[in-house]
Order: C-alpha cells, then sequence, then structure tokens
C-alpha cells in the first residue's frame, strides 16, 4: 500500500482501455485512437510514431521494433522487426580494418531499419486502421513543434557528443549547436515529410524508392556497405512466442536473436530462491538478483545470436532443470569472487508502451534506436536518425554472435506478456538495454512475491549487476548498499537512472485495468 506522506504517484484504473508510455503527448494520442474506434494494435503504433518525434534520443524509424499480442479470442503471437546487416559486410573485413571489436557508433554499427515494416506487420495483421490515419499525429508534431519534456532534454544533453558526428544531426537535433532544454520547442521538418510520404504510400515507400535511395546514398556517404536491396528485401518475421511459468504465472517473451529468453531463464532461477518474506529494497533480495543475473548474462553473451544463422540452445535455456543447477551455484550469504565455468557446451535508450483495448486485445511493444541517438548519424534529406544495433555483434571469429552478411545481431529490446489461469494478466515492459531481463525479473517478482501494485513495481529502486560492478540506484536505502557490500558485492551508484518500463494489469474480478508508468521518464498511464 502507498504512503500518500511519500512522494509518489497513484496507479491508474481504468474500466474500458488504457495505453501507458513514457511520454504524455503519445499516451495520450494512444487513447485518442482508442476513443475513435482503433484496436491495440492501432493505438500503439500511432504512439510510437510520437515517440519516434518527441523521443527522437529514445526511439525513431530509423530504429527496430518487436512485439507480443494478446487477441481477444486467445494466444499470443510475436513479431520480430529488427534489421539485418548488409550483404556486403563480413567480419573479416572489418577484422581488416584494424577493428578488435565492434565501434559503438559509425556506420560500421547501422542495420537495416526494422521498424516501420513492423508497424505494418502488425496492423495488417491485429490492427483496424491505417498508416494514413495513425501517423498523422506524428506528423503535427515533427511540423509544427512539441516541447522538449524533462526527461529527454536530460538525454539531450547527455548524447550532444553523439549527434555531433554528422552535419545533419548538428543540423537537426542541435539547434544553435546545443541540445534544447525542457520547456524548449523542437520542429523536425526533415523527419515530418518522411512520414508524410509513408502515410501517404505505406511502409514499403521506406524500404523503396527515393526515400531508400536517399538513406543508402548517406549511409555509403558515411563509409557503409548498406545497398538498396538490403533495404529492399528485409522483411519481418512472425514467430512462435517462447515461455516459462513462475509461481503459477506463465510468461511470454519473443524468441531470439532478442534475449527474452535471458528474462525466462532469470525468472527460472530466482523461483528456485526464497524471495516470500524478504525486504524487496533490502540486501537479501537484491543480492539474489545480482547472483542470478551473473549466471544468465555469463550464458547470453556465449550462446545468444540470430537462430536463422547460429545454433541457440533455447530449450537448454528454458530447462527447469537448468534453472535449478544454476540456482544451486548461489550462495545466499556471499556473492561469487568470479563466475564459475558454464554449463552449457562451448561455443568458439529505447521506448515501451503498451495497450489493452475496449475489447481485451493486448499489445506489448517496443522501439528502439540502442544507445540514445543510435549511431548518431543522420540522413539530410530524410531527417532519419540511423540506429546502431549492429554493435551488439561479435568480432572473435566463429562467435555464435560474429557479424555477417544478412545477420541480425544479438538483441536486447523485449517485451513481455504474463498470463494467469490461461488469460492475460499483465503486459509489461523495462527498458534500458542489458538491464531489460532484470527489470522483466524485477517487476515480476515485484508484483508476484512482493504483492506490489503496477506503479509500486515500476517505482521501485533497481541495481543492475552485470556488466562490472553492481550499479545501485539512488533509492536503495543505504543500509541495503553497506549490506550489498559486505556481502562481497562492490556497489556503486548508477550514472543514470536504471530503464524505465510500463505494464497494465487485468483485474478480472473486478474487471479493471490497473496500469503504471515509470517515473524515471516523462510518462504516464491513462485509461477510460
Amino acid at each position: 500500500m502507498r504512503d500518500f506522506q511519500l512522494p509518489g504517484r497513484s496507479a491508474a484504473y481504468a474500466s474500458t482501455a488504457m495505453a501507458a508510455t513514457s511520454h504524455p503527448l503519445a499516451t495520450l494520442t494512444a487513447l485518442d485512437m482508442l476513443k475513435a474506434g482503433g484496436l491495440a494494435a492501432d493505438a500503439a503504433v500511432a504512439a510510437c510514431a510520437v515517440q519516434c518525434v518527441v523521443e527522437p534520443q529514445s526511439t525513431g524509424i530509423g530504429g527496430d521494433c518487436w512485439a507480443l499480442y494478446s487477441p481477444k479470442e486467445g494466444g499470443v503471437t510475436s513479431l520480430n522487426s529488427s534489421g539485418w546487416t548488409p550483404s556486403a559486410i563480413s567480419a573479416e573485413g572489418l577484422r581488416g580494418e584494424g577493428l578488435e571489436a565492434m565501434p559503438d557508433g559509425g556506420v560500421a554499427s547501422v542495420t537495416v531499419p526494422g521498424a516501420v515494416r513492423g508497424w505494418q506487420a502488425l496492423l495488417d495483421r491485429h490492427g483496424s486502421m491505417g498508416l494514413d490515419e495513425l501517423l498523422r499525429p506524428a506528423i503535427g508534431y515533427a511540423r509544427n513543434g512539441f516541447p522538449v519534456t524533462p526527461r529527454v532534454a536530460f538525454d539531450w544533453a547527455r548524447a550532444t557528443w553523439r549527434l555531433e558526428r554528422s552535419a545533419a544531426g548538428r543540423d537537426f537535433y542541435l539547434p544553435g549547436g546545443a541540445a534544447p532544454v525542457a520547456g524548449d520547442t523542437m520542429r523536425l521538418e526533415q523527419l515530418g515529410a518522411t512520414l508524410e510520404t509513408i502515410a501517404r504510400r505505406g511502409a514499403d515507400a521506406f524500404y523503396e524508392g527515393p526515400l531508400a535511395a536517399a538513406m543508402t546514398a548517406s549511409l555509403k556517404s558515411f563509409g557503409g556497405l548498406h545497398g538498396e536491396a538490403d533495404f529492399a528485401e528485409f522483411r519481418p518475421e512472425w514467430t512462435e512466442p517462447i515461455s516459462a511459468t513462475y509461481r503459477g504465472h506463465t510468461v511470454y517473451q519473443c524468441p531470439p536473436n532478442g534475449q527474452g529468453v535471458i528474462a525466462l531463464l532469470l525468472l527460472q532461477i530466482l523461483e528456485q530462491l526464497e524471495l516470500e518474506g524478504l525486504d524487496p529494497n533490502g540486501a537479501e533480495r537484491l543480492h539474489l538478483e545480482a547472483e542470478a543475473t551473473r549466471l544468465a548474462f555469463r550464458d547470453r553473451d556465449a550462446v545468444l545470436a540470430d537462430p536463422r544463422q547460429a545454433d541457440v540452445p533455447t530449450d537448454r535455456l528454458l530447462d527447469k532443470a537448468y534453472a535449478a543447477a544454476l540456482a544451486a551455484r548461489i550462495d545466499a550469504s556471499a556473492a561469487m569472487p568470479a563466475l564459475p565455468p558454464p554449463l552449457l557446451p562451448e561455443h568458439k535508450d529505447t521506448i515501451y508502451l503498451t495497450v489493452v483495448d475496449r475489447d481485451g486485445n493486448a499489445c506489448s511493444f517496443i522501439n528502439s534506436l540502442y544507445d540514445s541517438f543510435g549511431s548518431g548519424l543522420v540522413c539530410p534529406a530524410t531527417g532519419v536518425i540511423f540506429h546502431n544495433r549492429g554493435r551488439a555483434f561479435s568480432l572473435a571469429a566463429g562467435h555464435l554472435n560474429e557479424i555477417a552478411p544478412r545477420k541480425r545481431p544479438m538483441h536486447t529490446i523485449i517485451p513481455g506478456l504474463a498470463f494467469k489461469e490461461g488469460a492475460i494478466w499483465t503486459t509489461f515492459g523495462v527498458m534500458g538495454g542489458d538491464y531489460q531481463p532484470v527489470g522483466h525479473a524485477h517487476l515480476l517478482t515485484n508484483l508476484i512475491d512482493f504483492g506490489m501494485d503496477p506503479q509500486e513495481a515500476i517505482d521501485a529502486p533497481r541495481a543492475m549487476a552485470y556488466p562490472g560492478p553492481l550499479q545501485v540506484e539512488r533509492g536503495v536505502p543505504a543500509a541495503t548498499v553497506r549490506r550489498l557490500a559486505e556481502l562481497g558485492h562492490a556497489p556503486v551508484e548508477a550514472a543514470s537512472p536504471l530503464g524505465g518500463g510500463q505494464a497494465i494489469m487485468v483485474d478480472r474480478a473486478r474487471g479493471v485495468l490497473v496500469g503504471g508508468s515509470d517515473p524515471r521518464k516523462d510518462g504516464l498511464a491513462l485509461g477510460y
């Protein structure tokens, strides 16, 4: 129960439909579409398009998207619209340029953007409205301007150096040579024109014709190997969702090349441990989560890759016996000084939103540029910021995630759904790159083990154990941090908030929706 004498916000309640996003304008856009008769998929795409304008550091049409969808008739569908590398790229070529690891920016890190065709695929299967109508709000904000909100301004200022990598980045996104501050009005004319073209001609206009030609020409000017065929031939993929149970709940994730399988592995390790009765913000709980994280991420870095080009041991990672074996290596009284040998066979910034509509359809949706402002490279003709998702590849020869032509990188962005007694219970997601599997596990254990409502579960302070020292947010109590150090961790204050998140819980017994949105961002959950 929330203490109303302390800072915080109440969970949102509604009886018909609800949306939760990281930006107020996106949440309002989603509600407008729902009230106009749109379905969850329609509202999600419209809200995301708005965020591609008003949260340009976190997401854009130059990035990728993933979605889980629970239709009213039951079941779950999974959409992977993560782009691939150009056909002319090779690990040998990059190593020949003197690279030992993938750069965090620059054109080598740019994969074909998957988002726009992903939106169309989601609408074709689950929507009722077209891009011509759904993109109107985003076009309006791009053309007429939008006020910069505080968290967006905070991120923008920290990523100024990245935008300076390209002339268009400086011209379009650093007016007067500096990042805008909260309350400044920004206009993105070129991006608005590109969105208008997509609204008029459909998603294919982004991948074929003048827009694609302009984007590939700009990528080549940066030294890239991208060709028009790399854009034209890309298609999203409908996949079979993967799932695992956690204390009577079935949790769904998209399969690899995303890291959803690691979120499920984390949950299954934690299921072996006694969490109930612990202080949710105490050292004992965060210690167990940290140790489980270290083990799960060791496996992620070893074996997660594009299953079309690598043999990813998904079934083994989802095996409860395997999770139990990992859990047995965790000492509740001390941190592991070093990670034990793996049990697997040896092998040589983002937005999340969720919508539940009047019919009970639920959409868990995530769209990303990866790092803040992605690669920092901006196409001058289209205003598109290219993501840097390719930096998640490996340049180690023979690694499952070694970069190769037309290959998708290991992906961090993961939407989530949880079912209870065979029906949708919570649609959720937590942003934050590598933190996302930990965020999923932290959120769900807050809901299930500690009985929090969605807003309380999202508000709770966070810690991240991998890679490097244990990062703790300032909200973690000082006594907890001291005890974590005594247990053998090396806690340090996180340089920035650990992710962001949204969730909507379906309370069937009372016929209401309960939503939460992360105070670490600018957004909110609203319903009617």
